[in-house]
């Protein structure tokens, strides 16, 4: 006998959330894909050689479809969060100042505040909820 499982309001928040994050980051990921000028010199700027902004892309675009599928999104958060520290550390090393810093900051505590929001197993896991 299947039951109907009721969804709260703080997981449609984090359903909210985490499609608002995901369409940023998969529209950053396809544009590092389509590798417009601006892409480009965003990158070389970063130190990295041009040729590699389409891998860095299809990286992305990877983690972030495997964080927004409900059975993988505990190892997306998790894949999303090293290349987020892959991004922190590029714009520490070149001094690009608070702002691009904090903005990959911004991002990693949304991954996982609405997966928290979204998924009760998170939830349970930190002693909050039960699955």
């Amino acid at each position: 006998m299947a039951t109907k499982s009721h969804v709260t309001k703080a997981q449609w928040v984090g359903r909210i959330m985490a499609g608002l994050l995901g369409a940023f980051l998969l529209f950053d990921g396809l544009m590092k894909l389509i590798q417009p000028v601006p892409v480009l010199e965003a990158t070389f700027h970063l130190g990295y050689d041009t040729s590699a902004v389409f891998g860095i892309g299809g990286l992305l675009i990877a983690c972030t479809l495997t964080y927004l599928n409900p059975r993988t999104s505990f190892l997306g958060a998790i894949l999303l969060t090293g290349y987020f520290g892959g991004a922190l550390a590029s714009h520490v090393r070149v001094s690009d100042g608070l702002l691009p810093e904090s903005f990959v900051l911004a991002f990693g505590v949304l991954t996982w505040l609405s997966l928290y929001l979204r998924d009760p197993r998170v939830r349970a896991a930190l002693g909050r909820d039960r699955a």
